[in-house]
């Protein structure tokens, strides 16, 4: 299945994720277009695993958030250090269903309930090598672009942003 479905009510949602997930995804969304940050869901890594959301802050940081919308789901998935080959900054979020202690301390954590999100405990920060950093920006710049155009092809208007 293909990542982007354009025409569907919403094109990055595969099947794979959860309401949960989604409401939390929602609610970070918009906490982070409100600190001015660019955000991406799903966006594929060198690793070959896939993150939740990366986000561009204005300074250049990146920054990776992994949605967990149970304790079940924090206890299967175990690929989540890989993430920090990639980032800045990592986070878990999750909604108010889900107990804070069970997320690791050395991570920053998230609380979303789907229409706004708070940053409960910042993450440490361990700079990405400069290498690092240009390709994840590029990634970034490119996927972007490639589901922008996507959606303008099928249709679909994109209102303008303006982060700065």
């Amino acid at each position: 299945m293909p990542l982007v479905i354009p025409g569907q009510t919403n094109p990055l949602a595969d099947g794979r994720q959860s309401e949960n997930a989604m409401l939390v995804r929602r609610g970070v969304q918009r906490l982070f277009l409100e600190l001015g940050l660019a955000v991406m869901p799903e966006l594929p890594l060198a690793s070959g695993r896939r993150a939740d959301l990366v986000a561009l802050t204005r300074s250049g940081e990146i920054w990776i958030v992994e949605i967990k919308s149970s304790i079940e789901d924090w206890k299967v998935d175990r690929k989540w250090p890989i993430y920090r080959e990639h980032c800045d900054r990592l986070f878990f979020a999750t909604h108010p269903g889900v107990p804070a202690e069970i997320f690791p301390q050395d991570c920053g954590f998230i609380l979303s309930d789907g229409y706004g999100a708070e940053i409960i405990r910042d993450a440490p920060e361990h700079k990405l090598a400069g290498a690092t950093r240009k390709a994840m920006t590029l990634r970034f710049a490119r996927v972007s672009a490639a589901r922008m155009t996507l959606a303008e092809l099928s249709g679909i208007h994109l209102p303008e942003t303006d982060l700065e």
